[in-house]
């Protein structure tokens, strides 16, 4: 009897690293709206907030990668093969993208980040009670921040009357911000004009177009378009010695003249705690959507300095980074 029970042992012994492998460890695709190379900071900055709280990749989780290179279009094919892969939970960037999420599954959670009015949108209830499998961390662009540009704008061309505004018409969140923009710039005496940009292909001849206009000021709005083409944008503003306000730090960091807006890097960051509780046994309808905590003014000096444009005292001393 007692050799039964030694083999039995010795069998279980033999099986329990066979089970401990076996086991599934959790899976999370992540979608971000840009491209890995210009882009790579905001899946580091989730892959650190998921660090801190004890996840390794490739032992206690998996990330699946997708990246949609600015184009929208591409969101529902990335979000359907990450659900052929079985993943647990999808973190996605961006409103639109959250929408291509939310229309092909009702049953695996998705985080959104920088869903700029998730409830005008449709993809929540409510900031306190999302309901159904949707939340994460929205981008607020309402009248607060959108008004803001305009003030910058008007802080370092004081004398401007005039100034261009250029967005991606086919961005959902632009129905709203677009026109509190130019309802904000109108209170400063400032008539902004409108440049829509649907594609990479447009951007340059939409700032040829801002040429023969004469418009010397410039309030770009972000979308993954714009911040995916980013380099480009400053450069052809810089080339046309624009007095340019961007939404993004990354606007500022990659040669833009001004930028002022949530930090998306931050947000990233912070969406590693959603997938947590979820992987934790939180339903996606109970956990609140969180606006932005951290703002973030950047100007870089340098750009300034080879455009001629002095950068107001009053602005400098408020910038939470100047570039030099």
């Amino acid at each position: 009897m007692r050799r039964i029970e030694l083999a039995v042992v010795l069998a279980l012994s033999l099986l329990a690293p066979l089970v401990a492998v076996a086991q599934p460890i959790p899976k999370v695709g992540f979608i971000e709206a840009g491209s890995p190379s210009v882009n790579r900071h905001f899946a580091d900055a989730f892959r650190r907030g998921l660090k801190e709280f004890g996840y390794v990749e490739g032992h206690t989780i998996a990330i699946e990668e997708r990246w949609a290179e600015g184009r929208i279009e591409r969101f529902p094919d990335l979000v359907a093969e990450l659900l052929r892969l079985k993943v647990d939970v999808i973190v996605q960037a961006s409103g639109q993208g959250a929408l291509a999420a939310k229309q092909a599954t009702t049953a695996v959670p998705i985080v959104f980040v920088g869903a700029s009015d998730p409830v005008d949108m449709g993809l929540v209830s409510s900031l306190a009670h999302p309901g159904g499998n949707v939340t994460g961390l929205s981008l607020a662009w309402g009248e607060g921040l959108t008004g803001k540009w305009p003030e910058l704008l008007k802080e370092m061309a004081p004398n401007s009357a005039r100034a261009a505004i250029l967005f991606n018409p086919l961005g959902i969140s632009f129905k709203s911000s677009v026109p509190q923009t130019r309802a904000a710039a109108a209170t400063l005496g400032v008539k902004l004009q409108e440049f829509a940009v649907r594609d990479a292909k447009e951007i340059e001849g939409a700032f040829a177009e801002i040429a023969r206009e004469h418009l010397g000021a410039l309030i770009v709005m972000t979308d993954p378009l714009t911040l995916r083409h980013r380099s480009q944008v400053v450069q052809l503003a810089a080339k046309g010695r624009l007095t340019a306000v961007y939404g993004f730090g990354e606007f500022a960091r990659a040669g833009g003249l001004l930028a002022y807006g949530p930090s998306v890097t931050d947000m990233f960051y912070r969406a590693a705690a959603f997938v947590d509780r979820i992987l934790r046994g939180a339903k996606a309808a109970d956990l609140p959507v969180e606006q932005p905590t951290r703002f973030e003014l950047v100007v870089n000096l340098k750009t300034a300095k080879t455009l001629g444009i002095t950068i107001p005292q009053s602005i400098l001393v408020r910038a939470d980074e100047v570039i030099q």
